[in-house]
């Protein structure tokens, strides 16, 4: 019976570091994580192979009070958001990573095929 509690204790722990979703670019030994800004990744990675820009417009609707405070009404805001797409290739024996900024914080590192 503890050889079995202790197998599944085993099991659980090398199955939560795939159940943690943390993105990070990995250049050289320098790690640039997610909530990092533009600069520190070009500071640590150089410039990438190559870079997208987009601008995404957003809408959400807020509840705000109407003037004489009788009653909340709903009404839609919309903001602009720039994303950005850099690519870096770390040659052929690493998978190229695609680094997403939305308005220039990292928010998400894609993994694509290997370089060149």
């Amino acid at each position: 019976m503890r050889a079995l509690s202790a197998s599944l204790v085993v099991v659980a722990c090398l199955a939560l570091p795939s159940l943690v979703h943390a993105s990070a670019l990995r250049c050289d030994n320098k790690l640039v994580s997610e909530g990092a800004s533009k600069t520190d990744a070009l500071m640590k990675c150089g410039e990438p192979m190559s870079k997208e820009s987009r601008t995404e417009v957003i809408s959400n609707k807020v509840k705000v009070r109407s003037p004489d405070r009788t009653e909340q009404v709903s009404q839609e805001v919309s903001s602009s958001v720039t994303i950005e797409e850099w690519t870096y290739n770390f040659g052929p024996n690493r998978l190229m990573q695609t680094a997403i900024f939305r308005n220039g914080v990292l928010v998400d590192v894609r993994s694509g095929t290997y370089g060149k």
